[in-house]
């Protein structure tokens, strides 16, 4: 079973490289965060004092980081340190999972084909539940030599592998699928206050517009209305699963992809403005669904 060296144990690095342990890969880790190495050490993951140290010697690379410029900085060679890239053995995969900007990803697969590398971005969907089942989907942008190399890392972490297209395109899908999330999640927040307002009861209008029109993924495994589905943020005080800065984050990459290609977004623009704002509010590390409080009823909201 080949080694692969996982960098970046967050909410969601984390139990995607739990899973690759389970699968049988021996895996080697680093994070800026001593204790979440920790925790896969103790399921069997070998550890590492640096990205580079873990990098060095793996068959795959796997990469889950905040942002565009910690891709850019971790895998090409700047002035002060070595990049990944120049510390990989030839032949080595490599696959960010980060949600980043288009660019970025084809400016670290340009600089990993000039080394000979093949390089694949594949952002994930699912959030935190489905990284810790093994159940993500991963949108790729790659090779399809790339995306044929990347098969059994990432389906010991995904249920669903699409291939989207070239470099970036991983990218470009992910924030067209997140930019829909956020605006069905404002739309269902708005539609169940509204009923709630009239005197129905949350939960019996979730199973009328689950199986109605007006049905969508929220309503089916995210409902933000706290107390109506189990195990979901909302009925924990909005905690865990996936932060109003990461959706801030993401709807402007997608504000910036729609004016990089002239693209119309009304609905995208205002589901970031209200998320905007949302965070300003001092709920940017709480789950995204609490954009349902933005519609309650100040008695109702639960803090």
């Amino acid at each position: 079973m080949s080694t692969v060296a996982f960098i970046g144990l967050g909410n969601m690095g984390g139990p995607m490289a739990v899973n690759l342990i389970k699968a049988g890969f021996t895996v080697k880790v680093f994070d800026l965060v001593p204790a979440a190495m920790q925790s896969l050490a103790e399921l069997g993951a070998l550890t590492a004092t640096s990205a580079c140290g873990a990098a060095a010697g793996a068959d795959i690379v796997v990469t889950m980081l905040p942002a565009g410029k910690h891709v850019r900085d971790l895998y090409v060679t700047d002035e002060t340190s070595k990049g990944l890239i120049d510390v990989v053995a030839p032949g080595t995969l490599l696959i960010d999972c980060s949600t980043i900007d288009a660019d970025s990803a084809r400016f670290v697969a340009k600089h990993a084909a000039d080394k000979g590398l093949e390089f694949i971005d594949a952002p994930v969907s699912g959030g935190t539940a489905g990284a810790a089942a093994g159940t993500l989907t991963f949108i790729c942008g790659g090779s399809d030599k790339a995306f044929e190399q990347a098969q059994s890392a990432l389906n010991a972490m995904g249920a669903n592998i699409f291939h989207a297209g070239g470099p970036g395109a991983g990218q470009v899908a992910k924030i067209c699928n997140n930019m829909l999330l956020s605006v069905l999640m404002v739309a269902t927040s708005e539609s169940l206050q509204m009923g709630i307002d009239h005197g129905l009861d949350p939960k019996v209008l979730s199973n009328i517009m689950k199986v109605s029109s007006g049905g969508n993924w929220t309503l089916d495994k995210y409902n933000p209305c706290p107390d109506v589905m189990e195990s979901v943020p909302s009925s924990n005080d909005y905690q865990g699963g996936f932060m109003v800065d990461l959706m801030v984050k993401d709807l402007g990459l997608s504000q910036e992809a729609a004016l990089l290609s002239n693209s119309s977004t009304p609905m995208g623009a205002l589901a970031r403005s209200l998320y905007v704002n949302h965070a300003k509010q001092g709920n940017g590390k709480r789950d995204f669904s609490s954009i349902f409080e933005q519609f309650a009823h100040s008695k109702q909201i639960k803090k």
